[in-house]
């Protein structure tokens, strides 16, 4: 097994090798994106959880030349996917504290996340608070130095208050998020506003908000689920039923629902003609051991959301998901990189059995039949 192991993982780091030039390309978004015209639809594309643990900072630090940290070459096998999209959105999970040795790659990090081609990227997670209301700060602080937009947590009233409002295509697009908990920790004392939770209430009111303040599009990261279960659960299920259903006017208030916490890909599915991506998994972590204590490695599993929308056919009506797609993706922990597994996979690599197994979770809840395709 562990020879096999290392043979996939040769393979992949040969793989990632030879496409690594593509981290040279500028993107288009940075420089040469098509400017925004009248009625133009966007693609939107979406990633799991990225939870840098000690191994990958280690990796970072080392591809650095033990100098700094470089993350670049950790995304370079997925940096062709993000960067083709109008609208990019990632999900940074953990926080760390001053004295973390991590807490110095923080600004190297959210640099990789502008290279790769991110646009914005939730932060509400269970682990927002656990270095405090300064490890929001330095968290916020490093992606506003990269140009990285945020959502999900605050260092002030008025910044939770603010409606966070990305261009893509013609359409303005409002980017909410939420987390179920904080592991427990509670709000800072007279900050109630750092940290965005879950209240099916509040979401849909943001939403309305959104709306009232020019959103065409209305998307909502949730971290929600029950770790490593492949199926959501049923406060999953009832609270997707309950967002997709909520309408002003006859058109729905949320046009597509995010989801992550689990660290396994989960299902995509229709609900009231709304996208749910139930769980898209952890796109950049160490070796994580599942409550048994056993490093499991589904949590190096994910898939990336590409959805494609276009403008309204009529004033007033929503803008349509026209296409819905996914990329089944790997965090090769031997080599330090995320790997597009249909790519790997028509490049010769040994990855068909766990590009196959993402696969049917995410088809798992009937997602084909509504036209959910794989790649492209």
């Amino acid at each position: 097994m562990i020879a096999r192991r290392h043979q996939v993982a040769l393979a992949l780091t040969a793989l990632l090798a030879a496409g690594a030039a593509c981290q040279a390309h500028d993107r288009e978004s940075a420089s040469g994106r098509p400017a925004p015209s009248a009625n133009r639809g966007f693609t939107l594309v979406a990633t799991g959880d990225i939870l840098p643990h000690a191994s990958v900072i280690d990796r970072a630090r080392f591809d650095a030349g033990g100098t700094g940290f470089d993350f670049g070459p950790m995304f370079a096998g997925i940096q062709p996917v993000v960067a083709a999209a109008d609208l990019a959105l990632c999900h940074l999970e953990t926080v760390h504290t001053a004295a973390d040795p991590a807490a110095a790659s923080m600004p190297q990090l959210a640099g990789a996340l502008a290279a790769t081609g991110y646009d914005g990227c939730s932060t509400a997670s269970d682990h927002s608070l656990d270095a405090g209301p300064d490890g929001v700060r330095r968290t916020l602080d490093a992606l506003d130095g990269t140009g990285v937009r945020h959502t999900g947590t605050a260092r002030s009233a008025a910044e939770a208050a603010a409606v966070p409002l990305l261009r893509a295509g013609s359409a303005k697009v409002a980017h909410l998020a939420y987390t179920y908990d904080t592991s427990g920790v509670p709000l800072p004392e007279g900050q109630p506003w750092a940290v965005s939770l879950i209240d099916e209430n509040k979401i849909v009111a943001d939403a309305r908000n959104a709306r009232r303040a020019g959103a065409d599009v209305v998307v909502v990261s949730l971290h929600w689920g029950t770790e490593w279960q492949d199926a959501p659960d049923d406060r999953q299920l009832g609270l997707a039923r309950t967002l997709t259903a909520s309408r002003t006017g006859g058109r729905p208030d949320i046009d597509l629902l995010l989801g992550g916490h689990a660290h396994v890909p989960q299902a995509y599915e229709k609900v009231n003609g709304t996208w749910v991506v139930y769980g898209l998994g952890d796109q950049v972590a160490g070796g994580t051991p599942n409550p048994a204590g056993v490093v499991d490695p589904r949590a190096n599993q994910s898939s990336v959301a590409r959805f494609t929308f276009a403008p309204p056919a009529r004033p007033g009506a929503r803008w349509e998901v026209t296409k819905a797609a996914f990329v089944p993706e790997l965090f090769d922990l031997d080599a330090g990189r995320v790997v597009d597994l249909d790519k790997a996979l028509a490049q010769g690599a040994d990855v068909q059995g766990v590009r196959d197994r993402i696969r049917d979770v995410v088809l798992g809840r009937g997602a084909a039949q509504d036209g959910l395709v794989t790649g492209e």
